[in-house]
């Protein structure tokens, strides 16, 4: 890895992706894309900042991370599940307009965009790949619970996005893996409302949860492109 985007670099996965990356690849160059990116220290970490999901803003971000060359990793870690006094919902009568368009646009809009400008700077003569975070409530087969439309839809688009950028990407560049990620329950403020019934050795740290799914994007391969995997490897059906 010589040259590896973060997305969302200043939340808890992402700035958890940030270090991991940094010990595992202490080579390389991470960009640390984020609407408010913290200055570090290290030389090896460059701030850049975005403004999701407006596309002037990711494309400029873009044209910033290729100074460094073609990108070996890029990893889409923002997103939303929930914000001030829009929770996600427990019945049809909690669903309003505001709240899918805010989701969609976090979850699904903002991921889109970052396939759109970074795929096409993925290298054609190596093994590449861009990951973002999923969800296992994105799959439409595993819905048996209901509830959380918007958060449920927005995720369900964004593993149709990685698919269909998958299929693409296998015509025009066969060595890019396109893949989703489901990190699984980590504490974090995103799910901090919701840990209440699970299980203390199913919530997971952020440092714990990104290296496990660093080990995942290690053993991705070719057959494993347009699929959503789960942090211990496993495959999440659609």
């Amino acid at each position: 890895m010589r040259n590896i985007v973060v997305s969302g670099g200043s939340g808890a996965l992402g700035s958890a992706f940030i270090a991991g990356l940094a010990r595992k690849y202490p080579r390389a160059c991470i960009h640390n894309l984020s609407r408010t990116p913290a200055t570090v220290a290290d030389a090896q970490v460059r701030p850049v900042q975005v403004d999701y999901p407006d596309e002037a803003s990711v494309q400029g971000a873009a044209e910033t991370v290729t100074q460094a060359g073609a990108v070996d990793l890029v990893i889409v870690a923002g997103g939303m599940l929930h914000r001030g006094d829009m929770m996600p919902e427990k019945s049809l009568r909690d669903l309003s307009a505001d709240k899918l368009l805010a989701l969609y646009a976090a979850n699904t809009v903002a991921p889109a965009l970052m396939a759109k400008h970074f795929l096409p700077l993925l290298p054609r003569d190596r093994r590449a790949v861009f990951a973002a975070l999923s969800a296992r409530v994105g799959s439409i087969s595993d819905n048996r619970l209901g509830g959380w439309y918007s958060y449920r839809a927005s995720k369900a688009a964004l593993n149709m996005i990685i698919r269909t950028a998958a299929v693409e990407m296998g015509r025009r560049n066969p060595q890019a893996i396109v893949a989703g990620l489901h990190p699984g329950t980590v504490d974090s403020a995103l799910s901090r409302p919701f840990q209440g019934n699970v299980a203390s050795e199913r919530l997971f740290s952020p440092q714990y949860a990104v290296a496990r799914m660093i080990g995942v994007i290690e053993g991705l391969t070719a057959s494993d492109s347009g699929c959503c995997l789960a942090w211990d490897g496993s495959r999440i059906d659609p």
